[in-house]
């Protein structure tokens, strides 16, 4: 089974959807950008962050050529303290989670982490000088614990690609654990092929597919 996106278009967008999570999530040191305060609003979090990680990409050659060992590195110091993949994960998984042991769950967070990885690893080339992030108006109750950024990012040879991201509050601030991509939600789009690898596979035969997709 392949686990990218059914449709070509929907391929594209979803790869601009994790290079405007990249976006979201990189940050560089203190000393060179804003300082990062996950307890902000939410628009004022993400624009932070998302400023900064433009210039972190633009001078990251390595990671714009899609080498995955840089890509990795950069995922594990700079993504993953902003980012619940365990959740995003569990929620793609849907009720088999449940049904999944312990070290069933760590090896699927770690073969999905390995999938988006691989996913927009090809996509941040796209990250350019004229790249800009523009945060929307945010709509809702900014003091509520789970609360949709909305975003677009400007492109050279494209129109604008809007993405909302979903966040939660919890004790060390916001993390992102879905985001939209004209439309279509990651989380939602992964769970329909989960279910259908579980139900011919199993739990295991899902993270086999992922890791050999990984290769």
């Amino acid at each position: 089974m392949n686990f990218s996106a059914s449709r070509f278009r929907f391929t594209q967008l979803l790869q601009l959807g994790f290079v405007l999570l990249l976006l979201t999530v990189f940050s560089l040191p203190a000393s060179a950008t804003k300082q990062v305060d996950p307890h902000a609003a939410p628009n004022d979090f993400v624009e932070t962050v998302g400023n900064n990680a433009l210039e972190v990409l633009r001078n990251e050659p390595a990671a714009q050529k899609g080498d995955l060992n840089r890509i990795n590195q950069l995922v594990d110091e700079y993504v993953l303290p902003y980012v619940n993949l365990e959740k995003t994960t569990r929620l793609a998984a849907g009720r088999y989670w449940r049904q999944a042991t312990p070290q069933q769950q760590k090896a699927l967070v770690e073969a999905f982490k390995g999938t988006l990885i691989r996913t927009y690893s090809g996509a941040l080339s796209k990250v350019d000088e004229v790249s800009s992030l523009q945060i929307l108006p945010f709509r809702g109750d900014a003091n509520a614990d789970d609360v949709v950024v909305r975003s677009s990012l400007s492109q050279r040879n494209g129109p604008a690609v809007g993405v909302d991201y979903r966040l939660e509050k919890t004790s060390e601030g916001w993390k992102i654990y879905d985001l939209n991509v004209e439309g279509i939600w990651l989380i939602q789009n992964y769970r329909n092929q989960f279910a259908q690898q579980i139900n011919q596979n199993g739990i295991d035969g899902l993270i086999d597919a992922l890791n050999r997709q990984n290769q």
